[in-house]
């Protein structure tokens, strides 16, 4: 009796054990996939009959419109793996190889030939009572870099567009999709449904990857080349 006991004993803890190792290997199976760490295939537009749409403007005059200019530099940037830190810095700027989410946005904008700290900053100084994130009190310091502050500057000198993630043909490369608290820029490869990837940093392991859908959007907008 007590042999059988010790065998029923031991079975259970054998069952237990490979219950165990199953969820867990389950479970970092789903963290390895939701955060696109197992690479999956990635489609481009033409894939889905898409046309590809350029700007008409190359502001820094390198050969490259400002849509494929955008993307290219936020593409650059987050290759360099800049370690998520959120911090304020005189100046504005943050030393190379750290960053937040609007670090992409303002990186990008530059490799186009724009300088969207100057261009924010200018906007807030002239039209502070339409940035209630600021308070009355601008902060050239920290203001560029704050998504509650550039969803303002995008919905008054970007075209504003869909949010909906089923007009795929609406999405395209280098535009700028705004989350609740978040920000990215499109990018020109898609999921198996035709939804774009987003290139961003929200300090998650891949920069440039299938998570469009992970976020509530709140803005999606397409640079104009707006100069004051």
């Amino acid at each position: 009796m007590e042999r059988r006991d010790e065998l029923l004993r031991k079975k259970l803890i054998l069952a237990s054990s490979v219950f165990l190792i199953l969820a867990a290997a389950s479970a970092l199976l789903y963290v390895l996939f939701y955060f696109n760490i197992i690479p999956k295939k990635a489609y481009t537009a033409e894939d889905f009959g898409i046309k590809i749409i350029k700007s008409q403007i190359d502001r820094d005059q390198d050969g490259l419109d400002d849509y494929t200019d955008i993307l290219s530099s936020a593409r650059a940037y987050v290759k360099t793996k800049p370690k998520y830190k959120s911090a304020y810095y005189a100046g504005g700027y943050p030393p190379a190889g750290e960053g937040v989410c609007t670090d992409v946005i303002w990186k990008a904008f530059q490799g186009a030939g724009y300088s969207l700290k100057e261009l924010v900053d200018a906007d807030i100084a002239q039209n502070v009572n339409r940035y209630p994130g600021v308070s009355d009190k601008p902060d050239p310091n920290i203001d560029f870099r704050r998504v509650r502050n550039l969803i303002v500057f995008f919905e008054r000198h970007a075209e504003s567009l869909t949010r909906d993630l089923n007009e795929i043909a609406e999405w395209q490369p280098g535009d700028i999709v705004v989350f609740d608290g978040h920000i990215a820029i499109v990018s020109d490869k898609r999921n198996k449904k035709g939804v774009p990837y987003i290139i961003h940093n929200g300090g998650q392991p891949v920069y440039e990857e299938d998570a469009m859908a992970r976020y509530e959007i709140a803005g999606h907008y397409r640079w104009t080349g707006f100069i004051p």
